[in-house]
């Protein structure tokens, strides 16, 4: 299916922490956006001995109720889905006031972000140990596995909490909106294989770090790979059609969207361009650029 079922409705309170299963609880920050929908999710898994997986934008009010939420546990671990300013900066301020060692892919992929269209890097994150594809984390009463799943940035990491057979999904599959894919460190075609990688997986729900739960993970991603197939074609079709820049093809392509989201639409379908160029589909007589011509391949 290519027509995405999305949900945004969402309950809870700025500030206080939510039960969302036994091992689960929720902290949203006030930093609402085009890109964030209510804001950022900071999890907390665990009772006693707990872990946090991102803890957030660098507000003050929000690191306060997230360590309030735990006041009278031990925050072992703190866990980082990737390196985007809405998710990792307030993690010095937590581990701080904590003690818990951090876990990353690694620091921000480029410093060649390209025109910032939504939340920008976090380039200061640098963590204490390294998730990479199957890495284990265990603590008490919790099991995270590390799926490194490239595309939205170069360092995004999925995490699997086993005992719930669950995953955090971070901005990689959000059940509100597709995410953005910025070149040079958002890449069209990682973002493909990393979508293709949860196919084949099994968790029953995915939480990710922006707005509701998805309830049924395979029926969405499966959505997403068929919404990026097709937008393809749709591509394909303005460049034969003799439409061969970004802007043009925004237009055309992204009716419905308000005009502020197309600068990030357009890098999006530069990451298309790309993905398309890579797989010899288009051809472009420079470095591709927003500001780039475009062909089919044969012209």
């Amino acid at each position: 299916m290519n027509q995405i079922p999305f949900k945004r409705s969402l309950s809870f309170e700025y500030g206080k922490a939510a039960n969302l299963s036994p091992l689960i609880r929720r902290v949203i920050a006030k930093n609402p956006s085009m890109f964030t929908l209510y804001g950022t999710g900071t999890y907390i898994i665990g009772t006693g001995n707990v872990a946090i997986i991102d803890p957030g934008p660098n507000i003050p009010e929000h690191i306060k109720a997230v360590l309030d939420a735990v006041q009278g546990e031990t925050v072992t671990d703190i866990l980082i889905t990737h390196t985007h300013i809405d998710h990792s900066p307030a993690t010095p301020h937590v581990k701080a006031a904590t003690g818990a060692r951090t876990w990353g892919f690694g620091p921000h992929g480029t410093k060649d972000t390209g025109e910032q269209v939504e939340e920008g890097a976090d380039y200061d994150f640098v963590p204490d140990q390294i998730l990479r594809d199957n890495t284990i984390v265990k603590g008490d009463g919790w099991t995270f596995e590390s799926i490194h799943t490239p595309g939205h940035t170069s360092n995004h990491i999925c995490l699997v909490l086993r005992e719930e057979n669950v995953m955090f999904s971070g901005d990689h599959v959000m059940g509100w909106s597709t995410s953005v894919i910025s070149p040079p460190d958002g890449d069209m075609g990682a973002y493909l294989q990393s979508l293709n990688k949860l196919l084949a997986r099994k968790e029953i729900r995915y939480w990710p770090t922006h707005g509701p739960a998805i309830e049924e993970p395979q029926e969405f991603v499966q959505a997403f790979i068929g919404h990026r197939k097709k937008r393809e074609e749709n591509i394909l079709t303005c460049l034969t059609d003799g439409i061969s820049q970004i802007p043009q093809i925004v237009e055309q392509l992204y009716t419905s969207i308000d005009p502020k989201l197309y600068g990030a639409a357009g890098r999006s379908v530069l990451a298309h361009l790309t993905h398309m160029l890579e797989t010899g589909r288009v051809i472009c007589d420079e470095k591709p650029t927003v500001n780039s011509s475009f062909r089919p391949s044969g012209r």
